[in-house]
């Protein structure tokens, strides 16, 4: 549903293109790791993944589920909610390497918050937290970076004006853009792995950044 959902709002958002490394060999049980710019980027990655017929499994942060409707929908599709800084933290690994046994794709954010810049344009992820790496080592599973940029145009700054950018979207239609990268196996040690995962996702937003001609994406 929230799939479906993102598929159709997205659209009159931006202009959304996808490019990917994914081929169509991919087995189940991949954790897809992404980078975390705005608001609005979940909805335009959820939409660019239903493009190449995937609905993942997402990680999200506990809040979520207090929203009305919106916290009915996560509960209902079986997504699975992040407590950070609580005794229930890793409850979120044990219930994703579920989704991953049971042949799911499971979608995390690699840095796990937005970052706190209030201008709209591209910058590099930051760095990440350990919690992709170690989800992909408890579950055996590959890891699929996926890059996306153009997002922080829809929504990104204060309150204020990202109400604004919402509104005015569906006017502006800022360009969006996702790649996918060829799935890799992480590392054993935890820290290289981070690193591992870090790389890859950069090199994906780096891509989709040089897509939209963002002068971040050309720097590195």
């Amino acid at each position: 549903m929230l799939s479906r959902i993102a598929a159709t709002a997205v659209p009159a958002l931006g202009r959304l293109t996808v490019t990917s490394d994914y081929r169509a060999t991919r087995g189940p049980g991949t954790v897809i790791v992404a980078n975390h710019t705005s608001l609005t980027d979940p909805g335009v990655v959820l939409a660019a993944l239903r493009r190449v017929d995937i609905e993942p499994v997402v990680l999200a942060a506990a809040g979520l589920w207090r929203v009305p409707v919106l916290g009915a929908l996560l509960a209902r599709e079986g997504h699975v909610p992040v407590h950070r800084r609580t005794v229930r933290a890793a409850d979120a690994l044990e219930a994703a390497a579920g989704a991953l046994a049971a042949g799911r794709h499971v979608l995390v954010y690699g840095e796990g918050r937005l970052p706190r810049r209030r201008d709209a344009a591209e910058a590099a992820p930051e760095a990440f937290r350990s919690g992709p790496a170690r989800l992909a080592a408890a579950a055996g599973a590959q890891i699929v970076p996926l890059g996306q940029a153009g997002a922080r145009r829809i929504t990104s700054g204060s309150g204020l004006k990202q109400i604004a950018g919402l509104v005015t979207a569906p006017v502006r239609r800022p360009r969006l853009h996702v790649h996918l990268g060829a799935p890799l196996r992480l590392p054993d040690d935890v820290t290289a792995a981070t690193a591992t995962a870090h790389r890859a996702v950069t090199a994906a937003w780096r891509t989709a950044a040089r897509r939209l001609g963002e002068p971040a994406g050309f720097r590195g």
